[in-house]
């Protein structure tokens, strides 16, 4: 496996949590990486692969929830021709591939008790058995592993084997969740600005403007970096006017028409169907959660007047005399207010 995306961060909570992982990574020893989905697990697992003595053998990936318990099995351990239905010739399993290097397996809470006593065997005597074969095979393997549960409770539930957990938790690398490293979120935003102007063939990177900036540092970021790509790369790539970038949609699915729970589509405001409307049909559509607008009371005048025409604006696709006319003023008027805010460029 080969990686392009760097580790970026500052912060010291994710600056401890690489310390650790690259203390442990010379050590031949099992690692287990911790964190919610889109925190930089696997990232960390090829960190700890490069930083060994193993960096120039194989680094073998396997996502354990991405098949389905009937094959996990021989997708880890391999197994001989005529083993199963379908099993035409024998096929090497994720061991024996990563022999010599790094077996990275994510989402390991999802494995079954079946595979998890193979792999227990795997891990505390490095023999595998493909399936259908009664002959033992060594591997050299070291095991990084990733899960986004806490394995000590699945342990007390039953769900999980307690002599596995000891076996892989040597050490133990808890990665933060972004919302908790302080400065990080405007750094890494930047990079993926940077990096999608540059995709898009912009001359220079403008940055963020002061709305953009605000939501940014707010969001609480449940989707982690993986969310904040995602979201970045959208404004950079929506944004067709000179100046820093000023429009964030956090939610890419936030629509008037997007479809509702009954199977059939919410009907935005101001456009219900026909006859009295009833209270269920008059519920106006839930808006996206805005930061609170903090300051006095001109401050906050002028916030919520810019977020407005921020928001007009790119509903009538920066078309000035028509969001004008949908904001009631006089063409003049709307060039004066958007100059007022910074808002006209040059």
């Amino acid at each position: 496996m080969e990686r392009t995306a760097p580790v970026i961060g500052q912060s010291t909570a994710f600056l401890d949590a690489l310390e650790r992982a690259s203390r442990a990574a010379p050590l031949d020893r099992p690692v287990l990486v911790i964190g919610e989905r889109g925190t930089g697990k696997e990232l960390v697992a090829e960190r700890l692969h490069r930083l060994s003595g193993r960096w120039d053998q194989p680094l073998v990936v396997m996502n354990c929830a991405a098949l389905p318990e009937t094959l996990i099995e021989a997708e880890l351990f391999g197994h001989e021709a005529g083993a199963f239905t379908g099993a035409q010739k024998g096929r090497a399993g994720r061991f024996e591939e990563a022999h010599g290097g790094t077996l990275f397996l994510d989402e390991l809470g999802t494995l079954s008790m079946a595979a998890q006593d193979r792999l227990l065997r795997a891990v505390e005597y490095g023999e595998i058995t493909r399936i259908g074969s009664s002959r033992p095979l060594r591997v050299d393997v070291r095991i990084v592993a990733a899960t986004n549960e806490h394995l000590p409770d699945r342990v007390a539930r039953g769900s999980f084997r307690a002599d596995l957990l000891d076996r892989l938790c040597f050490e133990v690398v808890t990665l933060p969740p972004l919302r908790a490293r302080s400065g990080d979120i405007m750094v890494l935003a930047d990079h993926f600005g940077r990096r999608m102007a540059s995709e898009l063939g912009w001359d220079r990177w403008p940055g963020f403007g002061p709305e953009a900036i605000e939501m940014l540092e707010t969001h609480r970021w449940p989707g982690n970096v993986r969310e904040l790509r995602n979201v970045v790369e959208r404004a950079v790539y929506r944004w067709e006017r000179e100046g820093p970038v000023d429009m964030i949609q956090i939610d890419p699915f936030d629509s008037p028409w997007r479809p509702g729970g009954s199977g059939g589509f919410v009907e935005p405001a101001g456009e219900l169907k026909g006859g009295a409307p009833t209270t269920a049909e008059a519920a106006p559509v839930a808006a996206p959660a805005e930061p609170a607008i903090d300051g006095d009371f001109r401050t906050r005048v002028a916030t919520y007047e810019r977020r407005l025409l921020t928001r007009a604006m790119a509903e009538h696709r920066y078309n000035q005399r028509a969001t004008a006319e949908a904001l009631g003023l006089t063409y003049d008027q709307l060039r004066h207010a958007l100059r007022k805010h910074g808002l006209l460029s040059g």
